[in-house]
């Protein structure tokens, strides 16, 4: 028996939101706690798995914030280090109208990047039946080491390595090294979700199903899916080509999380199924429930507290058969 389900190793921070004006005028930003791995651990609580987070977020209040909605929500902390003197990666998230987002990072440096190879604790990627991570862990040496080591614990460990690229361009001073980041996962992977955006980033193909293809043949991935937002998903498996469409009704607020909800769901349904002898009906199973995942924690401002509970995505499954 393994003591977590999924680790996940990654950013830890905080998004801060404009939620509208003061009296005098001035914006007003709320201040959620965010960052993808989590993110995908938290929709996997809502579910009843038990999660675990290899991370580093700097001594102060932020820090101590985010430690404490983690330990709140049931997420392991064993592997939440603290910096002493670089402090936590704070994002600032402008949302549009028809909810597409745009990211101002405050992380040179930030904590997250502080992570070190002899932080990463072995027994917990061993002791984990999913490991999770993505490229922002790997926009820098040190913390792009110490990704590099528990991807290959959970390698030589037997675990389900689960990839999300996670593209974010105003993190990465050279677009060629996070192509270059964004392909070493891929060559790990047993799981890649990963957007139209990225594939046509890595491909320069705009058809989603040509993209795939030409990633699947260049990377042995097992399972491999693309989200393409208000389109729908796609699982590509073996011969098969499954798709989903989204769910589109209404009361949309903003997209932050969407994708990472969308992950975490897929890996709660794989957590019940043999990865290497998946069903057509499956993968339309499993497609269906991160959809609707999904499209719930849009009406939600934040991600880590707007998690949907299971009951509330079956009722929207079953309202809108």
């Amino acid at each position: 028996m393994k003591t977590y389900d999924v680790t996940a190793l990654g950013e830890l921070l905080i998004d801060f939101t404009y939620t509208g004006v003061s009296e005098q005028g001035n914006s007003l930003l709320e201040v959620n706690p965010g960052g993808a791995p989590c993110n995908v651990l938290a929709l996997l609580n809502k579910c009843g798995r038990s999660t675990n987070f290899i991370g580093k977020v700097g001594k102060d209040q932020f820090g101590y914030l985010l430690r404490d909605t983690l330990a709140e929500l049931n997420i392991g902390t064993d592997g939440l280090c603290f910096d002493d003197e670089v402090k936590t990666t704070l994002a600032f998230v402008k949302t549009f109208e028809n909810g597409d987002r745009d990211f101002a990072f405050y992380r040179n440096p930030g904590a997250d990047m502080m992570l070190t190879e002899e932080e990463v604790d072995e027994v917990q990627i061993r002791n984990s039946r999913i490991f999770h991570f993505g490229t922002l862990s790997m926009t820098h040496e040190s913390v792009c080491r110490a990704t590099e080591k528990a991807v290959n614990t959970a390698k030589d460990c037997g675990a389900l390595i689960s990839f999300d690229p996670n593209l974010r361009i105003p993190l990465w001073k050279d677009l060629g090294k996070a192509k270059e980041k964004m392909e070493y996962g891929l060559s790990k992977c047993d799981v890649c979700k990963i957007s139209e955006e990225e594939v046509e980033f890595l491909t320069g193909e705009k058809d989603i199903e040509k993209g795939a293809a030409l990633l699947r043949e260049k990377f042995p991935v097992k399972l491999f899916l693309v989200t393409a937002g208000a389109g729908g998903s796609y699982a590509f498996y073996k011969e098969q080509m499954v798709y989903r469409p989204s769910f589109r009704l209404g009361g949309t607020i903003e997209t932050t999380g969407a994708g990472d909800t969308f992950c975490g769901s897929i890996l709660h349904e794989l957590l019940y199924r043999d990865i290497d002898n998946l069903t057509r009906e499956d993968l339309e199973q499993m497609l269906t429930f991160a959809n609707a995942a999904a499209y719930l924690v849009t009406t939600k401002k934040g991600a880590i507290r707007s998690m949907p509970e299971t009951d509330d995505i079956w009722k929207i499954i079953e309202e809108n058969k």
